[in-house]
């Protein structure tokens, strides 16, 4: 672990020259970064401060399994310097948490949260949907919990079948059978009309905060904005290109070690800058700027979209407003499939 903090610290050194604005979050996430000490963190944030200019007040999270969490550890990350907490609960049903091959239980969720909330203000909790055997019963006890926690911030995920996982293995030979998408699609229509009725914006696809516990770090990436990535399968973005790094932990020190960044470098076109315009916007409540999607990219762009969308706006999916495309309480749950369906795949398609 500390050689891996020290090639940390090392690609901070080595990427000091990318970041042309000062840092407004830093965020420790994509894994299992409560693994970490509070020394190493410090650490980190530390040389962050070491190689870049920073706000005055940055948002620095920690994403943290309720299973690493004890008063001690949550004492000694405010003093690190974290002042966001995003505690991955999943579930607080011991029979979903064993189905995800969880270490916590439900009672150790509610205790994490408890917990936390001694000491930090700006709390997250994920939460899933979706999963099998999980009736809307359950579903409705969950969203309860989470209320009489009264947490500011949750973020609320469908499950998905990822290839190569356990899961995966076990749909396969029927030992367990996913929910239909219409008891799914019934979930997260409750998720949304529970949270708003609460006080929360639905913010983003699978965002919910109270006013001024918004996630600036996400909200960073559907709005477009500049970030680096350090570490293994990191990305990184500058507006024209991006990069990620290798996923081995191994391969990465190794390269890091040797003076050589482990990229992979991309850069975007006018047709990925399109679709990836339509996939973040339509994710987020703003929607698709169609005034800046023809400032940035041409009035054919905008033309095409808006010829394609036309569909969607007629089946009560999408809307606009504002000079902006966005989707309906119906539209947002199948967000994902209908910016798929707006994608360009050849510029042919979006003619002169």
């Amino acid at each position: 672990m500390d050689d891996m903090v020290g090639s940390l610290i090392q690609e901070l050194i080595m990427r000091q020259g990318e970041a042309t604005l000062p840092i407004q979050t830093i965020y420790f996430g994509g894994g299992t970064p409560s693994m970490l000490t509070a020394a190493h963190i410090s650490l980190l944030i530390a040389e962050v401060y070491a190689q870049f200019k920073v706000v005055a007040s940055p948002e620095i999270t920690l994403e943290a399994n309720p299973d690493d969490l004890s008063p001690a550890y949550l004492k000694a990350l405010k003093e690190a310097g974290i002042n966001r907490l995003s505690i991955g609960i999943q579930s607080f049903h011991d029979k979903e948490l064993t189905l995800m091959n969880r270490a916590h239980n439900g009672k150790q969720a509610v205790q994490a949260v408890i917990w936390a909330q001694e000491l930090f203000e700006n709390i997250s909790i994920d939460l899933l949907f979706g999963t099998p055997h999980t009736t809307f019963a359950d579903w409705q006890e969950n969203l309860e919990t989470a209320l009489k926690l009264d947490v500011p911030h949750i973020s609320s995920y469908a499950l998905t079948l990822e290839p190569k996982t356990a899961l995966e293995r076990f749909v396969a030979k029927g030992v367990v059978s996913l929910l239909d998408e219409t008891e799914v699609e019934a979930q997260f229509l409750y998720l949304l009309d529970t949270l708003t009725q609460q006080g929360y914006d639905h913010y983003e696809l699978s965002s919910f905060g109270k006013p001024g516990f918004h996630s600036k770090n996400n909200t960073a990436y559907w709005k477009g904005k500049h970030y680096l990535g350090i570490g293994p399968s990191a990305h990184g973005f500058n507006g024209s290109h991006r990069y990620w790094n290798v996923s081995n932990n191994a391969q990465y020190m190794k390269s890091i070690g040797q003076g050589e960044l482990p990229q992979t470098v991309e850069k975007l076109g006018v047709i990925d800058r399109f679709n990836e315009a339509i996939m973040i916007g339509l994710r987020a409540s703003w929607g698709v700027s169609l005034t800046q999607l023809e400032a940035q990219l041409g009035n054919r762009y905008r033309t095409h979209l808006e010829a394609q969308a036309s569909r969607f706006v007629n089946e009560g999916l999408l809307y606009v407003e504002d000079n902006s495309l966005k989707t309906t309480r119906k539209g947002a749950f199948l967000a994902d499939g209908i910016s798929a369906d707006l994608f360009l795949i050849d510029l042919l398609e979006a003619k002169q």
